[in-house]
């Protein structure tokens, strides 16, 4: 697996029109992957959304200049999406469970050491690239990102 830096090296470097064709590129893996992990799709699109919500939020707040921004790259890698309200709405849930957010993240987190480390890098590419819509990724959504490493 390449290290952290260079991951977000490379996105930052990445031209932001390209950002869609790699997010959808990166599901066709990333989701059956991650359902084989968690048994059921439904769940690993939820633990998944859960996590890059938090990382985008990391700052603690969805702008919805973040949210139009990024709307159309969730619509890529998930298919559906959430609009803004039930964006920002699971966003302020979770900054009042952060405990729960933590202990859900910290199983995904273990769950993904079952990964290989190719599909790892996919993942993290996936959420710096969604993260990174408004144009810089910030030390807080880099630092809960990096979960992903362990």
């Amino acid at each position: 697996m390449k290290s952290f830096n260079d991951i977000c090296k490379f996105v930052e470097e990445l031209d932001p029109v390209s950002y869609t064709g790699i997010i959808a590129e990166k599901s066709i893996k990333i989701i059956p992957a991650l359902a084989g992990i968690t048994g059921s799709k439904d769940l690993a699109l939820e633990q998944f959304s859960m996590f890059i919500l938090g990382a985008i939020a990391s700052d603690g707040k969805l702008a919805l200049v973040e949210y139009v921004a990024c709307e159309p790259l969730l619509k890529a890698f998930f298919g559906d999406t959430i609009d803004y309200d039930q964006a920002k709405n699971r966003i302020e849930k979770m900054k009042d469970e952060m405990n729960e957010l933590k202990n859900v993240v910290d199983k995904m987190v273990d769950s993904y050491g079952l990964l290989t480390p190719e599909l790892k890098t996919d993942i993290i590419i996936v959420c710096l690239l969604l993260c990174s819509i408004d144009g810089k990724i910030s030390p807080k959504e880099k630092k809960w990102i990096k979960q992903l490493i362990k």
